[in-house]
């Protein structure tokens, strides 16, 4: 399958696709996003329990393949004509996507510590909150389809964000997480009447007659808070790669939907990836700048206005990026328990 989409995703092929995209084509993807997430709701974690890095294991590996599988899909829409192209930039966001979304999972790791939620009552909060990210993604990226269609200097704003957030990532290796300070979440507490105590994996219980927030609702506050700026960073760094909106939506929900069986996985294991936000920040830092070339070439008319990296390029790219900053992270990691042991 690769090489037929890395042959298909030529340079010749130099404008993104723009899929012709039925009504029926999009109720079939939500419908079978929703199948997705009742089946693991209702019948895979039906009871809460802790999960063990094996379950999260196999579960993530499910996910990440049904993700990867749906390039088919996105290939058989294209046809002929786009099919390769489309595949080429579906796996390329769904890639792009997948590697930003590992920051949020250390993050929803330092929400949960924080308020000291037991591992069995993760889960459910984690679904609700994809559940959210699902619908703020989608109107994220509608919202930015349509601003890229109406004013090309979105581009230019898109590709100023994603350097200042590479920036940041880059050089700032602690994420820093105070929902003491969130202002959303002392918000939320003001209106919305709340205890200290939990009550299974229920967001609201009854105390003396009154219905309450449990903590599981702070929790969700703050997962969905995080999102939001997550998205912001996510949603613009993925125009970099596609702008037909069925394919940006589906690479980013696919890639989202895997989630939080990658929080059970890596939740306790940043330290591992210690070069992790220099390879993140390098993602983002491309992709602004293939933004803000393409928004010059086209804004002064430059000789080389039909600029566009080739997508099987830009997927090189990313998935070199990604796989250097993994492995030297794993190699640093080694060689420091090495040290370690033989100190001791």
């Amino acid at each position: 399958m690769f090489p037929v989409l890395l042959a298909a995703a030529s340079p010749a092929t130099d404008k993104f696709v723009d899929l012709d995209i039925h009504l029926w084509e999009w109720g079939a993807l939500i419908a079978f996003i929703v199948t997705l997430l009742v089946v693991d709701l209702l019948l895979v974690h039906r009871k809460p329990h802790d999960i063990s890095y094996k379950e999260a294991g196999i579960e993530s590996a499910i996910w990440i393949s049904i993700g990867v599988a749906f390039t088919g899909v996105i290939y058989l829409i294209g046809g002929d004509a786009q099919g390769g192209k489309a595949a080429g930039e579906y796996i390329s966001g769904f890639l792009l996507e997948k590697s930003l979304s590992v920051d949020n999972v250390f993050v929803w790791a330092v929400i949960f510590s924080y308020f000291a939620i037991p591992k069995k009552y993760q889960f459910r909060v984690l679904f609700w909150g994809i559940f959210g990210a699902l619908v703020l993604r989608a109107v994220f990226i509608f919202a930015g389809s349509a601003l890229i269609e109406s004013f090309t200097v979105t581009l230019a704003v898109f590709g100023v964000i994603l350097l200042y957030t590479a920036y940041k990532l880059a050089f700032q290796e602690q994420t820093e997480v105070n929902p003491d300070k969130s202002i959303v979440l002392r918000a939320v507490r003001k209106i919305v009447p709340s205890t200290d105590q939990l009550d299974g994996q229920k967001l609201f219980t009854m105390v003396n007659g009154k219905r309450l927030a449990t903590p599981l609702f702070a929790v969700l506050v703050m997962v969905e808070t995080t999102d939001v700026v997550f998205a912001v960073d996510s949603v613009p760094a993925i125009f970099g790669v596609s702008r037909d909106p069925f394919i940006v939506f589906s690479s980013n929900a696919f890639a989202i939907l895997g989630l939080r069986a990658l929080y059970f996985l890596l939740g306790g294991m940043q330290d591992k990836f210690r070069y992790l936000h220099f390879g993140l920040g390098g993602i983002l830092a491309f992709v602004g700048v293939k933004m803000l070339l393409t928004f010059s070439a086209e804004q002064f008319e430059l000789p080389s206005a039909d600029f566009h990296f080739p997508t099987f390029l830009s997927l090189g790219i990313i998935f070199g990026i990604l796989l250097i900053t993994v492995v030297a992270s794993l190699i640093a990691d080694k060689r420091d328990s090495a040290t370690s042991k033989g100190g001791g």
